[in-house]
């Protein structure tokens, strides 16, 4: 997989993609990542790429002009179809069922990082092939977006996790969360682990698990919960 993104920040990149599995993905040339610096497709000596809003307002807004150059020259240089993401406000929230379909669908992605008020819409209609939203709620620019998009997706990429099966056992990998793990010591202060996991009875720790995953789900997230059940139910 190819990710692409472009910003207003590139040093804001320094260090989630040089860390943990990531990076690790990248040293197995398992993704290409390239993080671009949307000025470098500006005119002027100021290196200008935002600008006042017509009609009046707050805020700026980032220019339509270098962000076509600059989608249009990457897209240019690529070998294989690429899919334009935006990260904003304005699209479907992101869920693990859409990492999954991504990573095993895209090979090649461009992400671009709005900032301050917004993109020009003029560039949201060109170029823009998808808009995602992290979350309901407000931060400075897409720069932490994008950085949560390549987490997720890099991940799932065949190789880039040592034990393939732990990806598929995370919370939310299936609608539920996980259940509650431990580690050495068996007892620390007076709290003790669970004697089923103790017991190496595997069929009965599986059992176990499936019932706490549910019922944690229920208690904390009885959203996801009602969704389980409806996709459950839908498919008995």
């Amino acid at each position: 997989m190819v990710i692409e993104i472009i910003t207003l920040f590139p040093e804001m990149f320094r260090g989630p993609l040089d860390e943990s599995i990531v990076v690790r993905a990248r040293r197995a040339g398992l993704v290409d990542i390239r993080v671009h610096d949307l000025r470098d497709w500006t005119d002027g000596p100021h290196r200008k790429a935002d600008d006042d809003p017509f009609g009046d307002g707050a805020g700026m807004v980032m220019k339509a002009e270098p962000l076509i150059r600059c989608v249009t020259e990457l897209k240019s240089k690529a070998t294989l179809p690429v899919t334009v993401v935006l990260l904003s406000p304005q699209g479907p929230l992101w869920k693990q069922e859409q990492a999954r379909v991504m990573a095993r669908e895209e090979s090649h992605l461009l992400l671009v990082c709005g900032h301050y008020k917004g993109v020009d819409e003029r560039f949201i209609e060109r170029c823009v092939d998808r808009e995602i939203s992290i979350g309901d709620y407000i931060l400075s620019g897409g720069e932490l977006g994008a950085m949560v998009l390549v987490d997720s997706l890099v991940r799932l990429l065949p190789g880039a996790i040592g034990r393939a099966e732990s990806a598929g056992t995370d919370s939310l990998e299936d609608g539920l969360l996980d259940a509650p793990q431990y580690t050495r010591p068996a007892e620390f202060e007076g709290m003790a682990v669970p004697e089923v996991l103790l017991s190496g009875h595997h069929a009965r720790i599986e059992s176990w698990r499936a019932e706490q995953r549910r019922q944690r789900t229920r208690e904390k997230r009885p959203d996801l919960f009602r969704l389980f059940e409806e996709k459950l139910n839908k498919t008995q």
